[in-house]
């Protein structure tokens, strides 16, 4: 633990500033709730078709207010962030239009979503081309996407905000807004998308505020608060949540329907603590960038870069440090703790994956958790913890089991 308390000492002044940023989103969830006169009568259930589910019309207006955007579409019948771009894609894109990345490659569970790795079910099939752009120097090739929109007719434009699995930095939101001001002067029609999953309450804005159309999240990362036991969002503009709707229920229907089940309260809930969970998870997140630092690994973002997401990298050049670091997580998790992590043949991933996620929530990323895929160079990718002080222990599990490890190779 001698480490983490000196580690703990150089952090106070980086503590303090996302401390600010809690409280300015904490206000921000208080006043949709308030302006959107909630009650306890929006805790009440649907079931069947959901018709007038004042509690999940009234949850969808919260998030509209709280992303200051026209519209949202927050449903349980999402089953995870990654279906939910499926639906919103397909929602947007019709055969012969062209999407196109302006952030590399996305999320590898997207990868047969858009055609990259075939599938029968994919965008390509369906007449949807698809092409991308790098980021160059972890930022987005301007010329390049400038050079793009001028000589093809672009429909949609993904940007995927958290590193997913590659070795790049996150996107800001000043990054966003310049990209996306460029999109809009040179082809206004052209739909911006951005994956916001991991990224919700790190900054004071969201995309939606600095002009992106359309934002797409899960409820099982930030704003479900460790609460919300699945489900995701949409918001943006309004005729683009209708048609995103209308894919997720019935053409003609949308947003009327669809049962809320007994989630309205746990997505409230979720969405109360969201600001604070996700400080406590930036908190985790710096502290195991200067511990690990601290003891010789390279790490990603430093404890002293700005944050753009939860997301935290350990690069361990190794495979076995790699699988160690991460069982060690395992063991200091509140479920499963007695668990060996394995890599193993995930669906939707092209390499093994080693996955440490003892949540009360399936794939919870908000609560803490790492993963990565076995493959060069060996990047854990850690996430989450709904309490510092359990993210604390969590780290502490891991680093003792990385140096039992070191001790038996000697």
């Amino acid at each position: 633990m001698e480490r983490i308390k000196n580690a703990e000492r150089e952090l106070t002044p980086f503590f303090q500033e996302i401390e600010e940023i809690c409280l300015k989103n904490s206000k921000k969830v208080m006043d949709a709730f308030r302006e959107n006169h909630l009650a306890e009568s929006h805790f009440s259930s649907t079931t069947g078709y959901g018709y007038n589910d004042i509690g999940r019309d009234t949850i969808e207006k919260i998030y509209a207010t709280i992303f200051k955007c026209e519209d949202a579409l927050v449903r349980s019948q999402f089953i995870s962030g990654s279906h939910a771009l499926t639906v919103t894609l397909f929602a947007l894109l019709r055969p012969g239009d062209i999407l196109l990345s302006i952030s590399g490659t996305p999320y590898d569970t997207l990868h047969e979503v858009i055609g990259i790795k075939e599938n029968a079910s994919s965008l390509k099939t369906f007449g949807v081309s698809y092409e991308e752009i790098d980021l160059v120097a972890d930022d987005f090739a301007y010329q390049k996407i400038e050079e793009v929109l001028k000589e093809k007719k672009i429909k949609v434009i993904e940007i995927q905000r958290s590193k997913g699995y590659s070795k790049r930095k996150s996107i800001s939101l000043e990054k966003v807004e310049k990209v996306v001001a460029l999109v809009k002067k040179i082809s206004p029609s052209t739909i911006v998308m951005v994956d916001n999953c991991y990224c919700e309450f790190v900054d004071e804005k969201e995309p939606t505020e600095v002009g992106a159309d359309v934002v797409v999240g899960s409820l099982i990362k930030n704003l479900g608060g460790g609460i919300t036991p699945n489900g995701a969002y949409v918001v943006g503009k309004k005729e683009l949540i209708k048609l995103v709707a209308e894919r997720l229920t019935v053409p003609g229907e949308g947003k009327e329907v669809g049962p809320s089940l007994g989630m309205n309260k746990l997505i409230l809930q979720g969405l109360y603590m969201a600001p604070s969970v996700v400080m406590h998870a930036l908190k985790v997140a710096i502290l195991t960038a200067k511990v690990l630092e601290n003891m010789g690994y390279d790490v990603e973002p430093r404890a002293e870069e700005k944050r753009c997401d939860i997301v935290q990298n350990i690069i361990f050049h190794d495979a076995e440090k790699l699988i160690k670091y991460v069982q060690g997580i395992q063991k200091g998790s509140p479920i499963d703790s007695h668990s060996l992590a394995l890599p193993w043949d995930m669906p939707g991933y092209d390499d093994p994956v080693i996955m440490a996620s003892g949540s009360f929530t399936q794939g919870s990323s908000i609560e803490f958790s790492c993963d990565g895929p076995i493959r060069e160079p060996y990047i854990a990718y850690q996430q989450g913890s709904v309490t510092y002080e359990y993210g604390k222990l969590g780290l502490y599990e891991a680093i003792k089991n990385l140096d039992l490890f070191l001790k038996e190779k000697q």
